[in-house]
């Protein structure tokens, strides 16, 4: 095998805070089957993650990846921008 897989997760979310130094606030939504009912219900989670050169802004769309913990909260790396918010 030439390519080397990472066995660390990716996500994909929407960066819902940019105001830190370095890091993004993701917004990752999942759709899961509730238990009981059977009924499709969105659930989402809020990630932390890395930006070193502050290229991610609010409403885009990023991948995040996981890494050793960086501080208290952030465990995530942002790695990839998958689309661009709209301009406003």
């Amino acid at each position: 095998m030439t390519e080397k897989t990472s066995l660390k997760r990716t996500l994909v979310g929407k960066v819902v805070s940019d105001k830190r130094a370095k890091t993004v606030t993701v917004l990752v939504e999942r759709r899961v089957k509730h238990e009981l009912y059977g009924k499709i219900v969105a659930k989402s989670s809020k990630y932390h993650a890395h930006d070193e050169k502050g290229e991610f802004h609010l409403g885009d769309i990023v991948e995040i990846q996981e890494s050793r913990p960086l501080s208290k909260t952030k465990n995530w790396v942002a790695t990839r921008l998958v689309e661009k918010a709209a301009a406003v």
